[in-house]
């Protein structure tokens, strides 16, 4: 999903004109990273908690030419959902992949599986 599709959705639920609602919504993304820069910390009840975490340095490969290289230590920000979204997930039978295409519990194949870094070994 996207901002654009998340501000219609809004939009449409509570009657606001979608400029508004996405001024609203980019207001809100706003304020989130602005506490993030300021405090390192956001928790939002039923949501979750977004917080700013050091990453340390560490050697990692080159995977065109194999050579080892030092990576930096980096700041991240982590996101670790809040017990109604873990509730409501659990409850999930099948997750959206692509629009008209599932994947059932339990029935993953490597075909069903969403591109990612996370997939690949590493």
């Amino acid at each position: 999903m996207t901002k654009k599709e998340i501000v219609k959705q809004i939009s449409d639920k509570i009657g606001l004109t979608q400029l508004k609602t996405k001024d609203i919504v980019q207001q809100t993304f706003d304020a989130i990273v602005d506490a993030l820069l300021e405090m390192g910390r956001i928790e939002l009840r039923n949501f979750g908690i977004f917080e700013v975490k050091q990453r340390k340095a560490r050697k990692a490969r080159n995977p065109r030419t194999g050579d080892r290289v030092d990576v930096p230590p980096k700041f991240v920000v982590t996101f670790k959902p809040g017990k109604e979204m873990e509730e409501r997930v659990k409850k999930l039978t099948t997750i959206p992949i692509h629009e008209g295409q599932d994947v059932t519990l339990g029935n993953v194949d490597e075909d069903s599986k969403p591109e990612s870094s996370l997939n690949s070994p590493s």
